[in-house]
């Protein structure tokens, strides 16, 4: 087990070096905000009788590499829906915030679904050796897929639960899809996860859907699976951020 990415104390959540950002030195890695606002909405308002349905992360400030807290509040609570948000605070103000419904789970109507998702036949991830793993569909060459597992827990001494692994997986929709051939050129703004169940087990497999994309802005979206089968969708708003070599 690798370390933690945040180890929870007085001044809230202390952000450890695996936690630093790729695009922009001195600040936090905007997927791990994501999953301490899933983390946050989980912990307080979850409730076995409830699915979180939909997450929507937006990631509007970069966060300075310091303690961040997290709060948040009940929007709407009904019988069969229940609306959250979460917000990630530092020195500088909010750096991002989150939204998310809850369905009530029930009775599944009978009859199928023509459109259904199917199980995707990727590799099992089991025989493969990293914990990120991209892949292509020889039939599709533009379709890329990606089995990840996380090799370190979000908070030191917490186990990871399915929601919030899903959440930190959601975040590489936007490479997945807005990636040319040999660059990383659009930075996302937010993406949004939708979720029919939680996930099983340690892998999520993500499956690029589609791209669409003019004078630097972007969007795109995916398909996820667990070893069982699909269980939702990521969708990520992304803008250009062109490297100068």
């Amino acid at each position: 087990m690798r370390p933690a990415y945040f180890t929870l104390t007085d001044e809230g959540f202390a952000p450890g070096e695996s936690a630093k950002s790729w695009w922009v030195p001195g600040m936090i890695h905007g997927r791990l905000l994501a999953g301490l606002l899933a983390r946050e909405l989980e912990t307080t308002h979850g409730d076995p009788e409830f699915q979180f349905s939909r997450l929507t992360v937006d990631m509007f400030r970069n966060a300075p590499f310091e303690p961040v807290q997290v709060s948040s509040v009940v929007v709407r609570q009904g019988r069969r829906i229940r609306v959250t948000e979460a917000t990630v605070t530092t020195g500088i103000g909010a750096v991002a915030r989150a939204s998310a419904v809850q369905l009530r789970r029930g009775e599944q109507p009978p009859s199928p679904v023509p459109t259904r998702t199917p199980p995707w036949d990727a590799p099992d991830p089991g025989t493969l050796p990293r914990s990120v793993h991209e892949f292509g569909d020889e039939g599709h060459p533009a379709r890329r897929r990606m089995w990840i597992k996380e090799k370190s827990p979000l908070v030191d001494g917490e186990i990871l639960s399915p929601f919030v692994r899903a959440a930190l997986a959601a975040d590489m929709a936007s490479p997945l899809a807005h990636r040319s051939e040999d660059e990383l050129e659009f930075i996302n703004a937010d993406y949004t996860l939708t979720l029919s169940r939680d996930p099983v087990g340690d892998h999520i497999g993500l499956e690029s859907g589609g791209h669409a994309s003019e004078a630097g802005v972007a969007v795109g979206h995916c398909a996820m699976h667990d070893t069982r089968g699909p269980i939702g969708y990521s969708m990520a708003v992304a803008v250009a951020n062109i490297r100068n070599v």
